[in-house]
């Protein structure tokens, strides 16, 4: 694909959360495929018919074990947020569809405790994941979600 039909493509609508727990701290997974050495948040493509919120609690669940009973909403973001892929994956990515996606992150507070967290789920996205300051959240992604992140960290701040 060239860069001009790359820039033509849509944006994925797509919802990321930021998971806290009680000492301030941040959850990060590893994750599962090619962009292993790299740390992110939880995040999930939203279902048609679906608002972001629900989407929000469902990926959190599908992604970490951890049901919507264990977490507070505290916070979401005013918009949605764009990023774009590197264009040499654009085309193996979403069958070459979009060029990156548009989140609408949510703030939830953790009310579990780690034995709560199962990433052996049905569909495991992720190989490992901890618990970091906010500080390090960005600096774990891949490069081209890191604009996102800060903002995300910025929008959030008050809350953290």
């Amino acid at each position: 694909m060239t860069p001009d039909e790359i820039n033509a493509l849509p944006y994925r609508r797509n919802v990321g959360v930021m998971l806290v727990n009680a000492a301030g701290q941040v959850w990060v997974g590893q994750r599962h495929d090619r962009f292993r050495e790299f740390w992110q948040m939880p995040q999930g493509g939203v279902d048609k018919g679906e608002d972001a919120r629900a989407a929000a609690l469902r990926e959190l669940e599908e992604e970490t074990g951890i049901p919507s009973s264990l977490v507070e909403v505290e916070a979401e973001t005013d918009g949605w947020l764009p990023y774009d892929l590197p264009h040499e994956v654009v085309p193996d990515i979403w069958g070459g569809k979009y060029r990156g996606q548009e989140q609408k992150w949510f703030l939830l507070r953790f009310k579990g405790s780690d034995k709560d967290v199962n990433i052996a789920t049905e569909h495991p996205e992720f190989v490992a994941w901890k618990w970091v300051a906010p500080a390090q959240v960005v600096d774990g992604i891949v490069p081209f979600k890191r604009d996102v992140y800060a903002a995300v960290l910025a929008e959030f701040e008050a809350y953290l």
